[in-house]
């Protein structure tokens, strides 16, 4: 079983920032996950992807709607994945999920909440 719990959402102001984390547990997640990533969803829209990290080296992938304004990092030992958004824009409001796929199962994390207003 794995269970993934996001943090860090808020109000935030246009061009300001926020750090994500999503915090991991679960035997079969520390013997068996090979990436995490982030997902979003803004009210009546699909869930997006947003960024995502191999948990082995640490390689990277983004949306071309947040490259070069979040970053995704990961700390092994901690079992813990960050996002960290900069520049952020009204329309990178949305909740916010992390996921993880272990041994062919999805798992999500519960979301935490993104708004960017002024």
């Amino acid at each position: 079983q794995v269970q993934l719990v996001e943090s860090g959402g808020g109000l935030v102001q246009p061009g300001g920032s926020l750090r994500l984390s999503c915090a991991a547990s679960g035997r079969t997640f520390s013997n068996y996950a090979n990436a995490m990533k982030w997902f979003r969803q803004a009210p009546g829209k699909e869930r997006d992807f947003v960024a995502a990290i191999s948990w082995s080296d640490g390689s990277t992938y983004y949306a071309d709607s947040v490259k070069d304004r979040f970053t995704i990092s990961r700390d092994n030992a901690k079992k813990l994945a960050y996002l960290q958004m900069n520049s952020l824009k009204p329309e990178d409001t949305a909740v916010y999920y992390c996921y993880t796929k272990v041994r062919g199962l999805n798992y999500w994390g519960q979301g935490t909440q993104v708004t960017v207003s002024s």
